[in-house]
């Protein structure tokens, strides 16, 4: 699989997921009004993990620290159904593509008190089977740098190099 095609299907995946899951980006935003995933690509590159109390799986990450990689931030929380339902999807594509250099950081923003608890978090990320860094946002500042407002979300971010190399090749 080329870099072209492999950075297509992965922006494709998470376009998919999130028009599916957050309404605005599927079309059901009111005229007028900001589409969450237009902030995120309106900016040179995405914001940075921020006010992060826990990183499960990993040393703390920077995005500084990811250049050169397709990197797919994935808010999510435990007690969310529809969270829990796009995991299998999120692990698969990481297992699949994480030689190839995409890099899968989960955002786990809880939504209830009991869900701010690391030992509750673990416990998920063994019952999920996820192995990829996840970073506990107890305080919503990741969250509120992306101005994200759903669970699910998937934001990726491309490289200018990995960009600069697709418009090259097209």
């Amino acid at each position: 699989m080329t870099i072209r095609s492999f950075a297509v299907l992965a922006a494709t995946i998470a376009i998919g997921w999130t028009s599916t899951a957050a309404p605005g980006i599927g079309g059901e935003i009111a005229h007028g009004a900001a589409a969450p995933f237009a902030v995120a690509a309106a900016q040179d590159a995405a914001p940075d993990f921020t006010g992060i109390s826990t990183w499960f799986n990993s040393a703390p990450l920077r995005m500084a620290d990811l250049r050169g990689k397709v990197v797919l931030v994935d808010f999510w929380t435990y007690g969310c159904v529809n969270c829990v339902n796009t995991l299998p999807h999120v692990t698969e594509l990481y297992a699949k593509y994480k030689d190839r250099g995409l890099v899968v950081v989960g955002v786990h923003t809880p939504e209830f008190p009991f869900e701010r608890s690391a030992a509750n978090v673990q416990a998920a990320l063994k019952r999920h089977g996820i192995t990829y860094p996840v970073a506990q946002d107890n305080d919503s500042r990741t969250w509120d740098a992306y101005r994200n407002q759903y669970w699910p979300a998937q934001y990726e971010q491309i490289d200018r190099t990995i960009a600069r190399l697709l418009s090259a090749n097209s």
